[in-house]
Formats: structure tokens, C-alpha cells, sequence
């Protein structure tokens, strides 16, 4: 570990002082980045408050047979921006945008360089205009060299999954990460590496450079080594950092969302958030399977009980994971047909009984990674479900994809956003797992609701598990980029049930010692803390029967106006607050230490009268939960006591005079 540290050091010394040929500041002056062509390259630094956070860092991009010139005058164009824009669905419905721009054309004019500073961040891409058909991008040289040490959170570097463990790490220690990557300096600076607005283009990791000493980008590559073959006019991602004060200014900024463009969908009233539960958790516990037989989970029969369990209890949607043939062929040429359910599966019968019972149909497309079958049936089977009313779509891509290409690779990339755009045109929502990072590009195409993209709930059923630690993590990395299918509340945390099933199957060896790391009251409060749009209830409905505490997730509302993450520390706890209406709910979490703190309940409508359905830990008892209620105001303050791996929920509704 010294001789990385020795090395960094060495090489932030060997860089000459910097000449600040353009500057451009934050409309609040806080944030200012600095951009010369002074040496053999291009090289940009930011600074806060002042303090140098990124020191001078080499930008550029490697393309075979194509040069640009760095020397020279340099042409610049400045431009101011300040909108309040509306969104169908979000964590806040109404966003802000508010930025300085600059853009910097090298002096051939064959690349740009585009700066943006926020208040929360600032945000670079490059926009090329070389006069050859078609370039070759062998490297990119985004170089991040920050100014001093800190510490940092994030996955390693991958680029066919991100269902990783998070390391957290001295800056100077790490060799490679996948982004979100999320720090905070030795000077108290939060931040998070991240981009934006991922198209056409292979997916951003950052590596130790062997030479600098910088983190530097490092894009998927494609089996020939290549890592994109891009258009002469070809603008990249946006690569991002993210800045503020506290560890939750990084949850409640909008910087990601604001580098995308508006929505290309006119009509976007076909897409809404839903609550729902579907038949999926069984077949990760083994009681029961994808495919058709005695322990066969999407029947008819069960079908008809989780639409009429959705009826009764206020939620939305229903999810039918192995309606479709070629389960069976799973490990093997991984085959399935789209449109043919299994013969216990009545699709028709079924959609008919869920539409006349106003509840939304999910189907489940799991690919294996068999991409080119996928896209050659997308279109007739994204037709075929419009036909049955079905406007969600939960997509999966566990296993290699065919041809030997990446998942985040520019070919992966490219597939990813196919599937978005047709289900645009057949109205219908898509749900991704093993998907492509996110990167903002809901706002352009809503229909992508939400995606998994980290350790979900699954890992519990098989695996050491999720750990408290893990989930107070999350919501500084992963969900910074977006909305997360981590498919919580599971009610049944010690798996009592499946257990008890004689005919259990044990996936992945003897399981016994698995179960749920963390309290009841934790899961209940995940669906408040973890943000989507499309969010479940994964547990087997029959956990949830004779419930008193689902009632939480039947007044819970998927679709909220606004939200805030009110007081946290990254892997430490987390408190998070939304509106939906009018009413408000808030989901507080801790890690394995047992934690109070106190609430005050500002964020509450002035003026009206709220009762308060408290959900909370009881202590040495996670299966165990506490329900009080009590009146309050936005004047009063609650005090939020968590047991370890514990959590609270809190709904807030208006009191009728």
C-alpha cells in the first residue's frame, strides 16, 4: 500500500504549476474548474471553496489513425442556464437546473470539450467533429488526480456485473472501481465519480494508471479490444463528479438527472409507479421453480390468488416470474420462447382476470444472454403483451452474453437502450435486471423505471447475505445513480416457513443458515429508504396475512412528489423522507450498531395535524415489530431509536377534522 501512495505522490509532484487558460465557476461561486492546452495535452482541475479537489488532470481520447491539436488558440463559447422542469415520476417531481457552461474547442476543431458547474457538481464530455466517417476509440483519457487523501466506498471494477461487495478504501488504495464512486476528502469535501447520459457508448470504470498514479478511466471493451466505434460527430457520456457538504447533499442533488435531456415521450400517461408482489421469492428459497411441474410457482392457480392478494390490499401490479417456456433449458443453450406460456399458465385467462380487476399484468423476459434471440422476437412479443394489456416488463440477462461481448460494453449498451425504445412505442414500462448502470436517461425514455445493478434481495436466500453495513452503503453509491428493484420487505426474516417445507430444493448447497440480516421493522422502512418507482413487496404473500404491520405498504405510496434524505453517514445510518399527496412517510436505517436519533418533523406540512403510525424495532427480537400511534405536527420532533441492523418506518396522514 506505500508504494501506490509513494507513487501517487511522486507523480502529483512531477506536474508543473498550472496555467488556467479558461475558468468557469458554480452560479453560487462555490465550485470552479480550471481548463489548459498549456502542455502535450489537455488538462482540467476543480476546486471547492477555494481548497483544490481534482488537481491538474489530463483529458482526451485515443482513436486509431486520428489526431487533434492541443497547442493554440483555443475557441470558447459561455452560456447560463437556470430552469425548474417537471418530471412524470420521481423522488421530486419538480427538479431544478441550474448551471454555468463552457465549451472549449481545441484549435483544429476537431474536439470539444463541454464543462458544467452546478451547485452540487460539475460534469465534462466531449463532443467530436473529426472528418473521418467513422473513428476507432481505443482509449479515453479522463484522468481523475485528487489533491489530497480521503476515503472512498464503491464497487470494484467489473464489467459484466455489479452485484459486488463495497470496499471501503483510502483514496490513495485504490487500484480500480466500478461508479458510482463516493468519497470524502481529508478537508471534509463529499463527492461522488460518477456519468451521465450513457448512449451508444461502453461503460466508465476508473483504474489506478500505472504511469501517473492518477484514477483514470477505463472503458469495456469490445471482443476485438476495441472499446467503441462511434460516428466523426459523436458526442460521449457526460463524466461526472458530484459535491457537497454532508454524505446526504450527494443523495438529494439532481446533478445526474439534469445531464439528460427532456423526455422523448410525448404522452406519458400510460407510465405509472406501482406498488406490487409477484411470484419470485419462492423460487430463490426452493419452495418453489421457474419450471413447470408439481413446485411450479407462475400457475393459473396462483395466478388468480396473488391478483385477488393485490385487490384487497391496495397494491397495483402482480409479477409472474416462469410463465414462459424454456426454463428448462437454463444452463444449457439458455432458449426461451416469449410469447409461449407454460401449459399451466392460462395467459389468456389470466390477463382477463387481472384487467377486469384493474390490476397490471407484469411479464418476465429472462434472456441468459442469448441477446440475438431476444432482439429478433422484441418487437412481436413487446406487441403480443400490449395486446393483453400488460405494460411492464421486467427484463433479465444472468449469464454471459453470446459472441463473447461484455454486458456494459458498447454492444451491451446499445441492446440495453433497444429495449427501452421499443417498449416505448407499445406504451410499456420496463423494469431491468443485470442491466446496464444507470444514468440518468429515465428523464429522456420514463418508460425505464427502475433497474437492479447491485446485491438485491435474492442474495439472501443463497448466500452470506445482504448485511445491515451493506444496505446504509447503498443509498451513498448505488442510488445515487437512480432508481434500484432491490425487491425488499421480506416479513418471514428467518425463512420459518420455507424451512418447514418438506420438499424444499437447496439451489446452491445447504442454505439453513440463511435468513434475513436484518429486523422486520428494517424491511418495512427499505421500501421508503431504497427509491423506485415500481416497488414490491417480495416476500410469499402468505407472509403477509394476518399482518398487522403491512398495512404500512398498503397506505405506502409508490408515486411521490419530493423527497429528502434527512440525516445519515455512509455505512452508518440513513433517514429519508417522502411525500406522496399528502400525505409523508419516512424510513430510517442503521448498520450493526444499535442507534437513537432524533427527528424533528420540519418537513411536515405547517398547519395540519398528522397521525403517526410509528413501525419500530423490538429490542432483542428483529422478527418482532412495534406498532404506536400518535398525533403530530410539523412542530414536534420524534426520537428514532433502532436496534442493531435495526430500522423504523413512519407513515404521516392527514388528520380529518
Amino acid at each position: 500500500m506505500k508504494h501506490i501512495y509513494l507513487t501517487l505522490a511522486l507523480a502529483c509532484a512531477s506536474v508543473p504549476a498550472f496555467a488556467a487558460t479558461e475558468s468557469l465557476k458554480s452560479p453560487d461561486g462555490r465550485i470552479e474548474i480550471r481548463f489548459s492546452n498549456d502542455g502535450e495535452y489537455p488538462v482540467y482541475e476543480v476546486s471547492v471553496d477555494g481548497g483544490q479537489l481534482i488537481a491538474p488532470s489530463r483529458l482526451g481520447l485515443d482513436a486509431a489513425g486520428w489526431n487533434y491539436a492541443v497547442k493554440g488558440e483555443l475557441s470558447t463559447t459561455r452560456n447560463s442556464h437556470n430552469e425548474t422542469w417537471h418530471q412524470p415520476w420521481g423522488e421530486n417531481k419538480t427538479c431544478v437546473d441550474n448551471y454555468n457552461e463552457m465549451a472549449v474547442t481545441l484549435p483544429d476543431g476537431q474536439l470539444t470539450l463541454r464543462f458544467r458547474a452546478y451547485n452540487d457538481g460539475v460534469a465534462l464530455r466531449y463532443e467530436l467533429n473529426a472528418s473521418a466517417d467513422t473513428l476507432v476509440i481505443t482509449d479515453e483519457q479522463t484522468h481523475f488526480r485528487f489533491a489530497t487523501d480521503g476515503e472512498s466506498w464503491a464497487i470494484p471494477a467489473s464489467f459484466e456485473t455489479y452485484e459486488l461487495e463495497y470496499r471501503h478504501l483510502p483514496i490513495r488504495e485504490v487500484t480500480d472501481a466500478n461508479t458510482p464512486f463516493t468519497f470524502r476528502t481529508n478537508e471534509g469535501v463529499f463527492g461522488s465519480i460518477h456519468e451521465a447520459a450513457l448512449y451508444d457508448y461502453p461503460e466508465m470504470v476508473i483504474r489506478r494508471d500505472s504511469v501517473t498514479g492518477d484514477l483514470k478511466s477505463d472503458l469495456a471493451p469490445l471482443p476485438d479490444g476495441v472499446k467503441a466505434y462511434v460516428p466523426g460527430r459523436f458526442t460521449t457520456p457526460w463524466r461526472s463528479i458530484q459535491i457537497g457538504h454532508s454524505a446526504v447533499d450527494l443523495i438529494n442533488s439532481a446533478l445526474i438527472l439534469n445531464l439528460n435531456e427532456p423526455s422523448k415521450i410525448a404522452d406519458t400517461s400510460w407510465i405509472r409507479p406501482q406498488k406490487y408482489v409477484g411470484i419470485w421469492w419462492g423460487m430463490h428459497l426452493g419452495t418453489q421453480t421457474w419450471t413447470m411441474g408439481p413446485r411450479h410457482g407462475a400457475t393459473t392457480e396462483n395466478a388468480v390468488k396473488y391478483i385477488d392478494f393485490a385487490v384487497a390490499n391496495n397494491l397495483q401490479g402482480v409479477l409472474f416470474e416462469g410463465w414462459n417456456e424454456g426454463w428448462e433449458n437454463w444452463g444449457g443453450n439458455q432458449h426461451f420462447d416469449y410469447m409461449k406460456a407454460y401449459d399451466d399458465f392460462d395467459i389468456d385467462f389470466i390477463a382477463g382476470y387481472a384487467r377486469d380487476r384493474g390490476i397490471e399484468l407484469w411479464m418476465h423476459d429472462e434472456t441468459g444472454g442469448n441477446i440475438p434471440e431476444f432482439e429478433a422476437v422484441l418487437d412481436s412479443a413487446f406487441a403480443y403483451y400490449a395486446s393483453l394489456g400488460v405494460h411492464t416488463v421486467k427484463t433479465g440477462y444472468a449469464g454471459g452474453f453470446k459472441g463473447g461481448y461484455f454486458h456494459h460494453s458498447q454492444y451491451g449498451v446499445r441492446h440495453y437502450q433497444k429495449v427501452v425504445e421499443t417498449a416505448a412505442k407499445y406504451n410499456i414500462m420496463i423494469d431491468a435486471h443485470e442491466p446496464i448502470k444507470e444514468t440518468g436517461i429515465r428523464r429522456t425514455w420514463p418508460n425505464m423505471m427502475t433497474r437492479e445493478g447491485a446485491r438485491g434481495m435474492e442474495w439472501n436466500a443463497w448466500s452470506e447475505g445482504n448485511s445491515a453495513d451493506y444496505l446504509c452503503t447503498l443509498p451513498y453509491v448505488r442510488l445515487l445513480s437512480g432508481p434500484m428493484d432491490y425487491t425488499p420487505g421480506i416479513f418471514d426474516i428467518n425463512y420459518e416457513r420455507a424451512k418447514a417445507d418438506p420438499g424444499r430444493i437447496e439451489w446452491n448447497g445447504p442454505n439453513g443458515h440463511c435468513r434475513i440480516k436484518t429486523t422486520l421493522a428494517r424491511q418495512i422502512a427499505n421500501w421508503v429508504i431504497i427509491y423506485s418507482p415500481l416497488q414490491m413487496a417480495a416476500d410469499q404473500i402468505e407472509n403477509y396475512e394476518g399482518q398487522e404491520a403491512f398495512k404500512f405498504f398498503r397506505d405506502f405510496n409508490a408515486d411521490c412528489d419530493w423527497s429528502e434524505a434527512l440525516q445519515g453517514e455512509i455505512g452508518k445510518y440513513i433517514v429519508v423522507a417522502r411525500r406522496a399527496g399528502d400525505r409523508f412517510f419516512v424510513g430510517a436505517g442503521t448498520n450493526s450498531e444499535a442507534r437513537a436519533i432524533e427527528l424533528p418533523l420540519s418537513f411536515l406540512n405547517p398547519g395540519v395535524e398528522y397521525m403517526a403510525e410509528i413501525y419500530a424495532d423490538v429490542e432483542a427480537a428483529p422478527e418482532k415489530i412495534a406498532i404506536e400511534r400518535r398525533k403530530v405536527t410539523a412542530t414536534d420532533s420524534l426520537t428514532i431509536r433502532m436496534a442493531s441492523a435495526g430500522g423504523q418506518a413512519i407513515s404521516f396522514i392527514p388528520v380529518e377534522l
